[in-house]
């Protein structure tokens, strides 16, 4: 019984049937077809404004070349401490900007909170010996499982505005969020302040399939020629629009999710006072001694140890695929403990 991430789980059948239609007809390459044009239109449509959409196949590669195209490699991006982009990309956002800072966040239970930032802004000076501040990277949800309200976001782009930076949104779970908060996605977004979003899909239906969304044409800046340099530039980029447009059509993206969350939701309602931080979307993290680990593999569960070696957390994450009779084992396994 997997809970060790959504990484693990298939592609839905309309994704599937997605690339097995697009196999069917020939294509010009690297973009310049109908399923690109019209992935286009319907995001932007979903997002009621006009974007500027590139589909990658990787999370990293999505995070990395915006914040390459908006951080210059003298400037510094600033994220909470345990961002993805910090903890799990190896150095990629820095790689791909030649040079860009992370600089880390202290966050409250996994979210930011404007204080925090003005507090991490107020220790920059404008001088040649130090790097300079350009971006807030926010994760929706966050590594903790969090959910950043429309107002968080708006307050957190506000701080980031006033001291001259522009926000990306790292949205690899971004369809978990939007359906925990029953928001029109563009209210998170541009409308909450973000300039630039990495579209997350792969944990939620897809294969490979994500996608940099610019919400204003002068952010593109030189992010084309980035994504040709860095090996990003699909040939068949048709394959991934495809998907992406079954993923968003009549609203799958988010029924997907809404189960992953209603699957997490169960878990965490059945670990009572052991439950590490209030569970938004579908990661779950849960306070459990070895012996309690060990009891609960033996029963069929696989999870993840979280934090740093020895410590007693542990995580649980649901996806589109997460079964309800094993959260019901699971909400069983732990309330026996």
């Amino acid at each position: 019984m997997n809970f060790l991430s959504d990484n693990a789980s298939g592609a839905h059948p309309s994704v599937l049937e997605a690339i097995a239609a697009a196999n069917m007809v020939d294509n010009h390459g690297y973009g310049d077809e109908e399923r690109s044009t019209a992935l286009k239109k319907a995001l932007s449509e979903l997002f009621e404004t006009e974007v500027w959409i590139y589909p990658v196949v990787t999370g990293t590669a999505a995070n990395a070349l915006i914040l390459a195209t908006l951080c210059p490699p003298h400037g510094a991006i600033l994220c909470q401490s345990d961002a993805h982009i910090e903890t799990d990309e190896c150095g990629a956002p820095e790689f791909f900007s030649a040079g860009a800072k992370l600089r880390t966040v202290a966050s409250d239970a996994g979210k930011l909170s404007p204080d925090a930032v003005e507090e991490a802004l107020s220790h920059f000076h404008p001088m040649v010996h130090m790097v300079q501040p350009h971006v807030l990277s926010l994760t929706q949800s966050t590594e903790a499982g969090r959910v950043y309200s429309v107002e968080d976001v708006r307050a957190l782009t506000e701080v980031g505005r006033a001291h001259g930076l522009s926000c990306h949104m790292d949205g690899a779970r971004f369809a978990n969020a939007v359906a925990a908060l029953g928001c029109a996605p563009a209210d998170i977004t541009w409308r909450a302040g973000v300039d630039a979003l990495s579209f997350g899909a792969t944990k939620n239906g897809t294969i490979a399939a994500e996608a940099v969304i610019f919400f204003r044409e002068d952010m593109v800046k030189d992010f084309e020629y980035r994504r040709k340099r860095s090996g990003h530039l699909l040939s068949k980029q048709h394959f991934v629009s495809a998907q992406l447009l079954a993923y968003v059509q009549d609203g799958l993206w988010l029924k997907l999710a809404a189960h992953a969350n209603a699957m997490a939701s169960d878990i965490a309602d059945s670990a009572g006072d052991r439950l590490h931080v209030p569970c938004d979307a579908n990661e779950v993290f849960i306070t459990l001694s070895d012996l309690e680990k060990e009891k609960l593999r033996e029963e069929g569960f696989g999870f993840y140890d979280w934090g740093p070696t020895g410590s007693s957390l542990a995580r649980f994450v649901t996806s589109w695929t997460s079964k309800t009779e094993e959260v019901t084992a699971l909400a069983h396994a732990l309330k026996a403990l």
